[in-house]
């Protein structure tokens, strides 16, 4: 397999993200049982348009990172600077709101490399904590998270559509 690259995303980048945010996302949960098709839909529409993510992209505190194989886009991570929730102890927190590799790469190192480069960026930018929650309902992600040094912390709301559903937050020291 071609080696997988990480760059950080260029405003110009808005369309290959929106088309990566919509697939990853739908590919992980539209099957799941809980989530309903009408949820899964209205909260795609809101959070990846291609404005939304042309707003994000333009928002300093935001960064995106996209990992590609052999030029194709084969996963990203959106880091949110100085943002914090309820529980989370830190002086200088980022949140990792969300990481996402393609079906096709997954359990081919695509995550872990992004979560590296999470780490990375996070130690250079001088944050104290990285943060994120985890779907209750998403055991896979969540013995990833800790198998990156990662431990709950509490619980917050997460509203797909219009269905309240808990995830797990979670956190680890930098």
């Amino acid at each position: 397999m071609a080696p997988i690259t990480i760059r950080q995303a260029l405003r110009d980048d808005s369309a290959l993200l929106t088309d990566l945010a919509y697939t990853t996302f739908w590919d992980a949960f539209a099957s799941h049982p809980k989530n309903r098709p009408e949820d899964m839909k209205h909260y795609m529409r809101q959070a990846f348009s291609e404005e939304q993510i042309a707003l994000e992209l333009a928002d300093e505190n935001t960064v995106f990172l996209i990992a590609d194989i052999a030029e194709k886009p084969a996963g990203y991570a959106k880091l949110v600077r100085h943002a914090t929730e309820e529980g989370i102890a830190a002086e200088r927190p980022i949140e990792l709101a969300r990481l996402y590799s393609h079906q096709e790469f997954l359990g081919k190192g695509v995550g872990q490399n992004l979560m590296d480069a999470c780490f990375e960026f996070a130690k250079e930018s001088g944050h104290d904590v990285m943060w994120l929650g985890v779907w209750e309902y998403n055991p896979r992600a969540q013995r990833f998270y800790e198998r990156n040094g990662f431990r709950a912390v509490g619980r917050h709301i997460f509203q797909l559509g219009s269905d309240p559903q808990t995830d797990l937050l979670m956190q680890r020291e930098l």
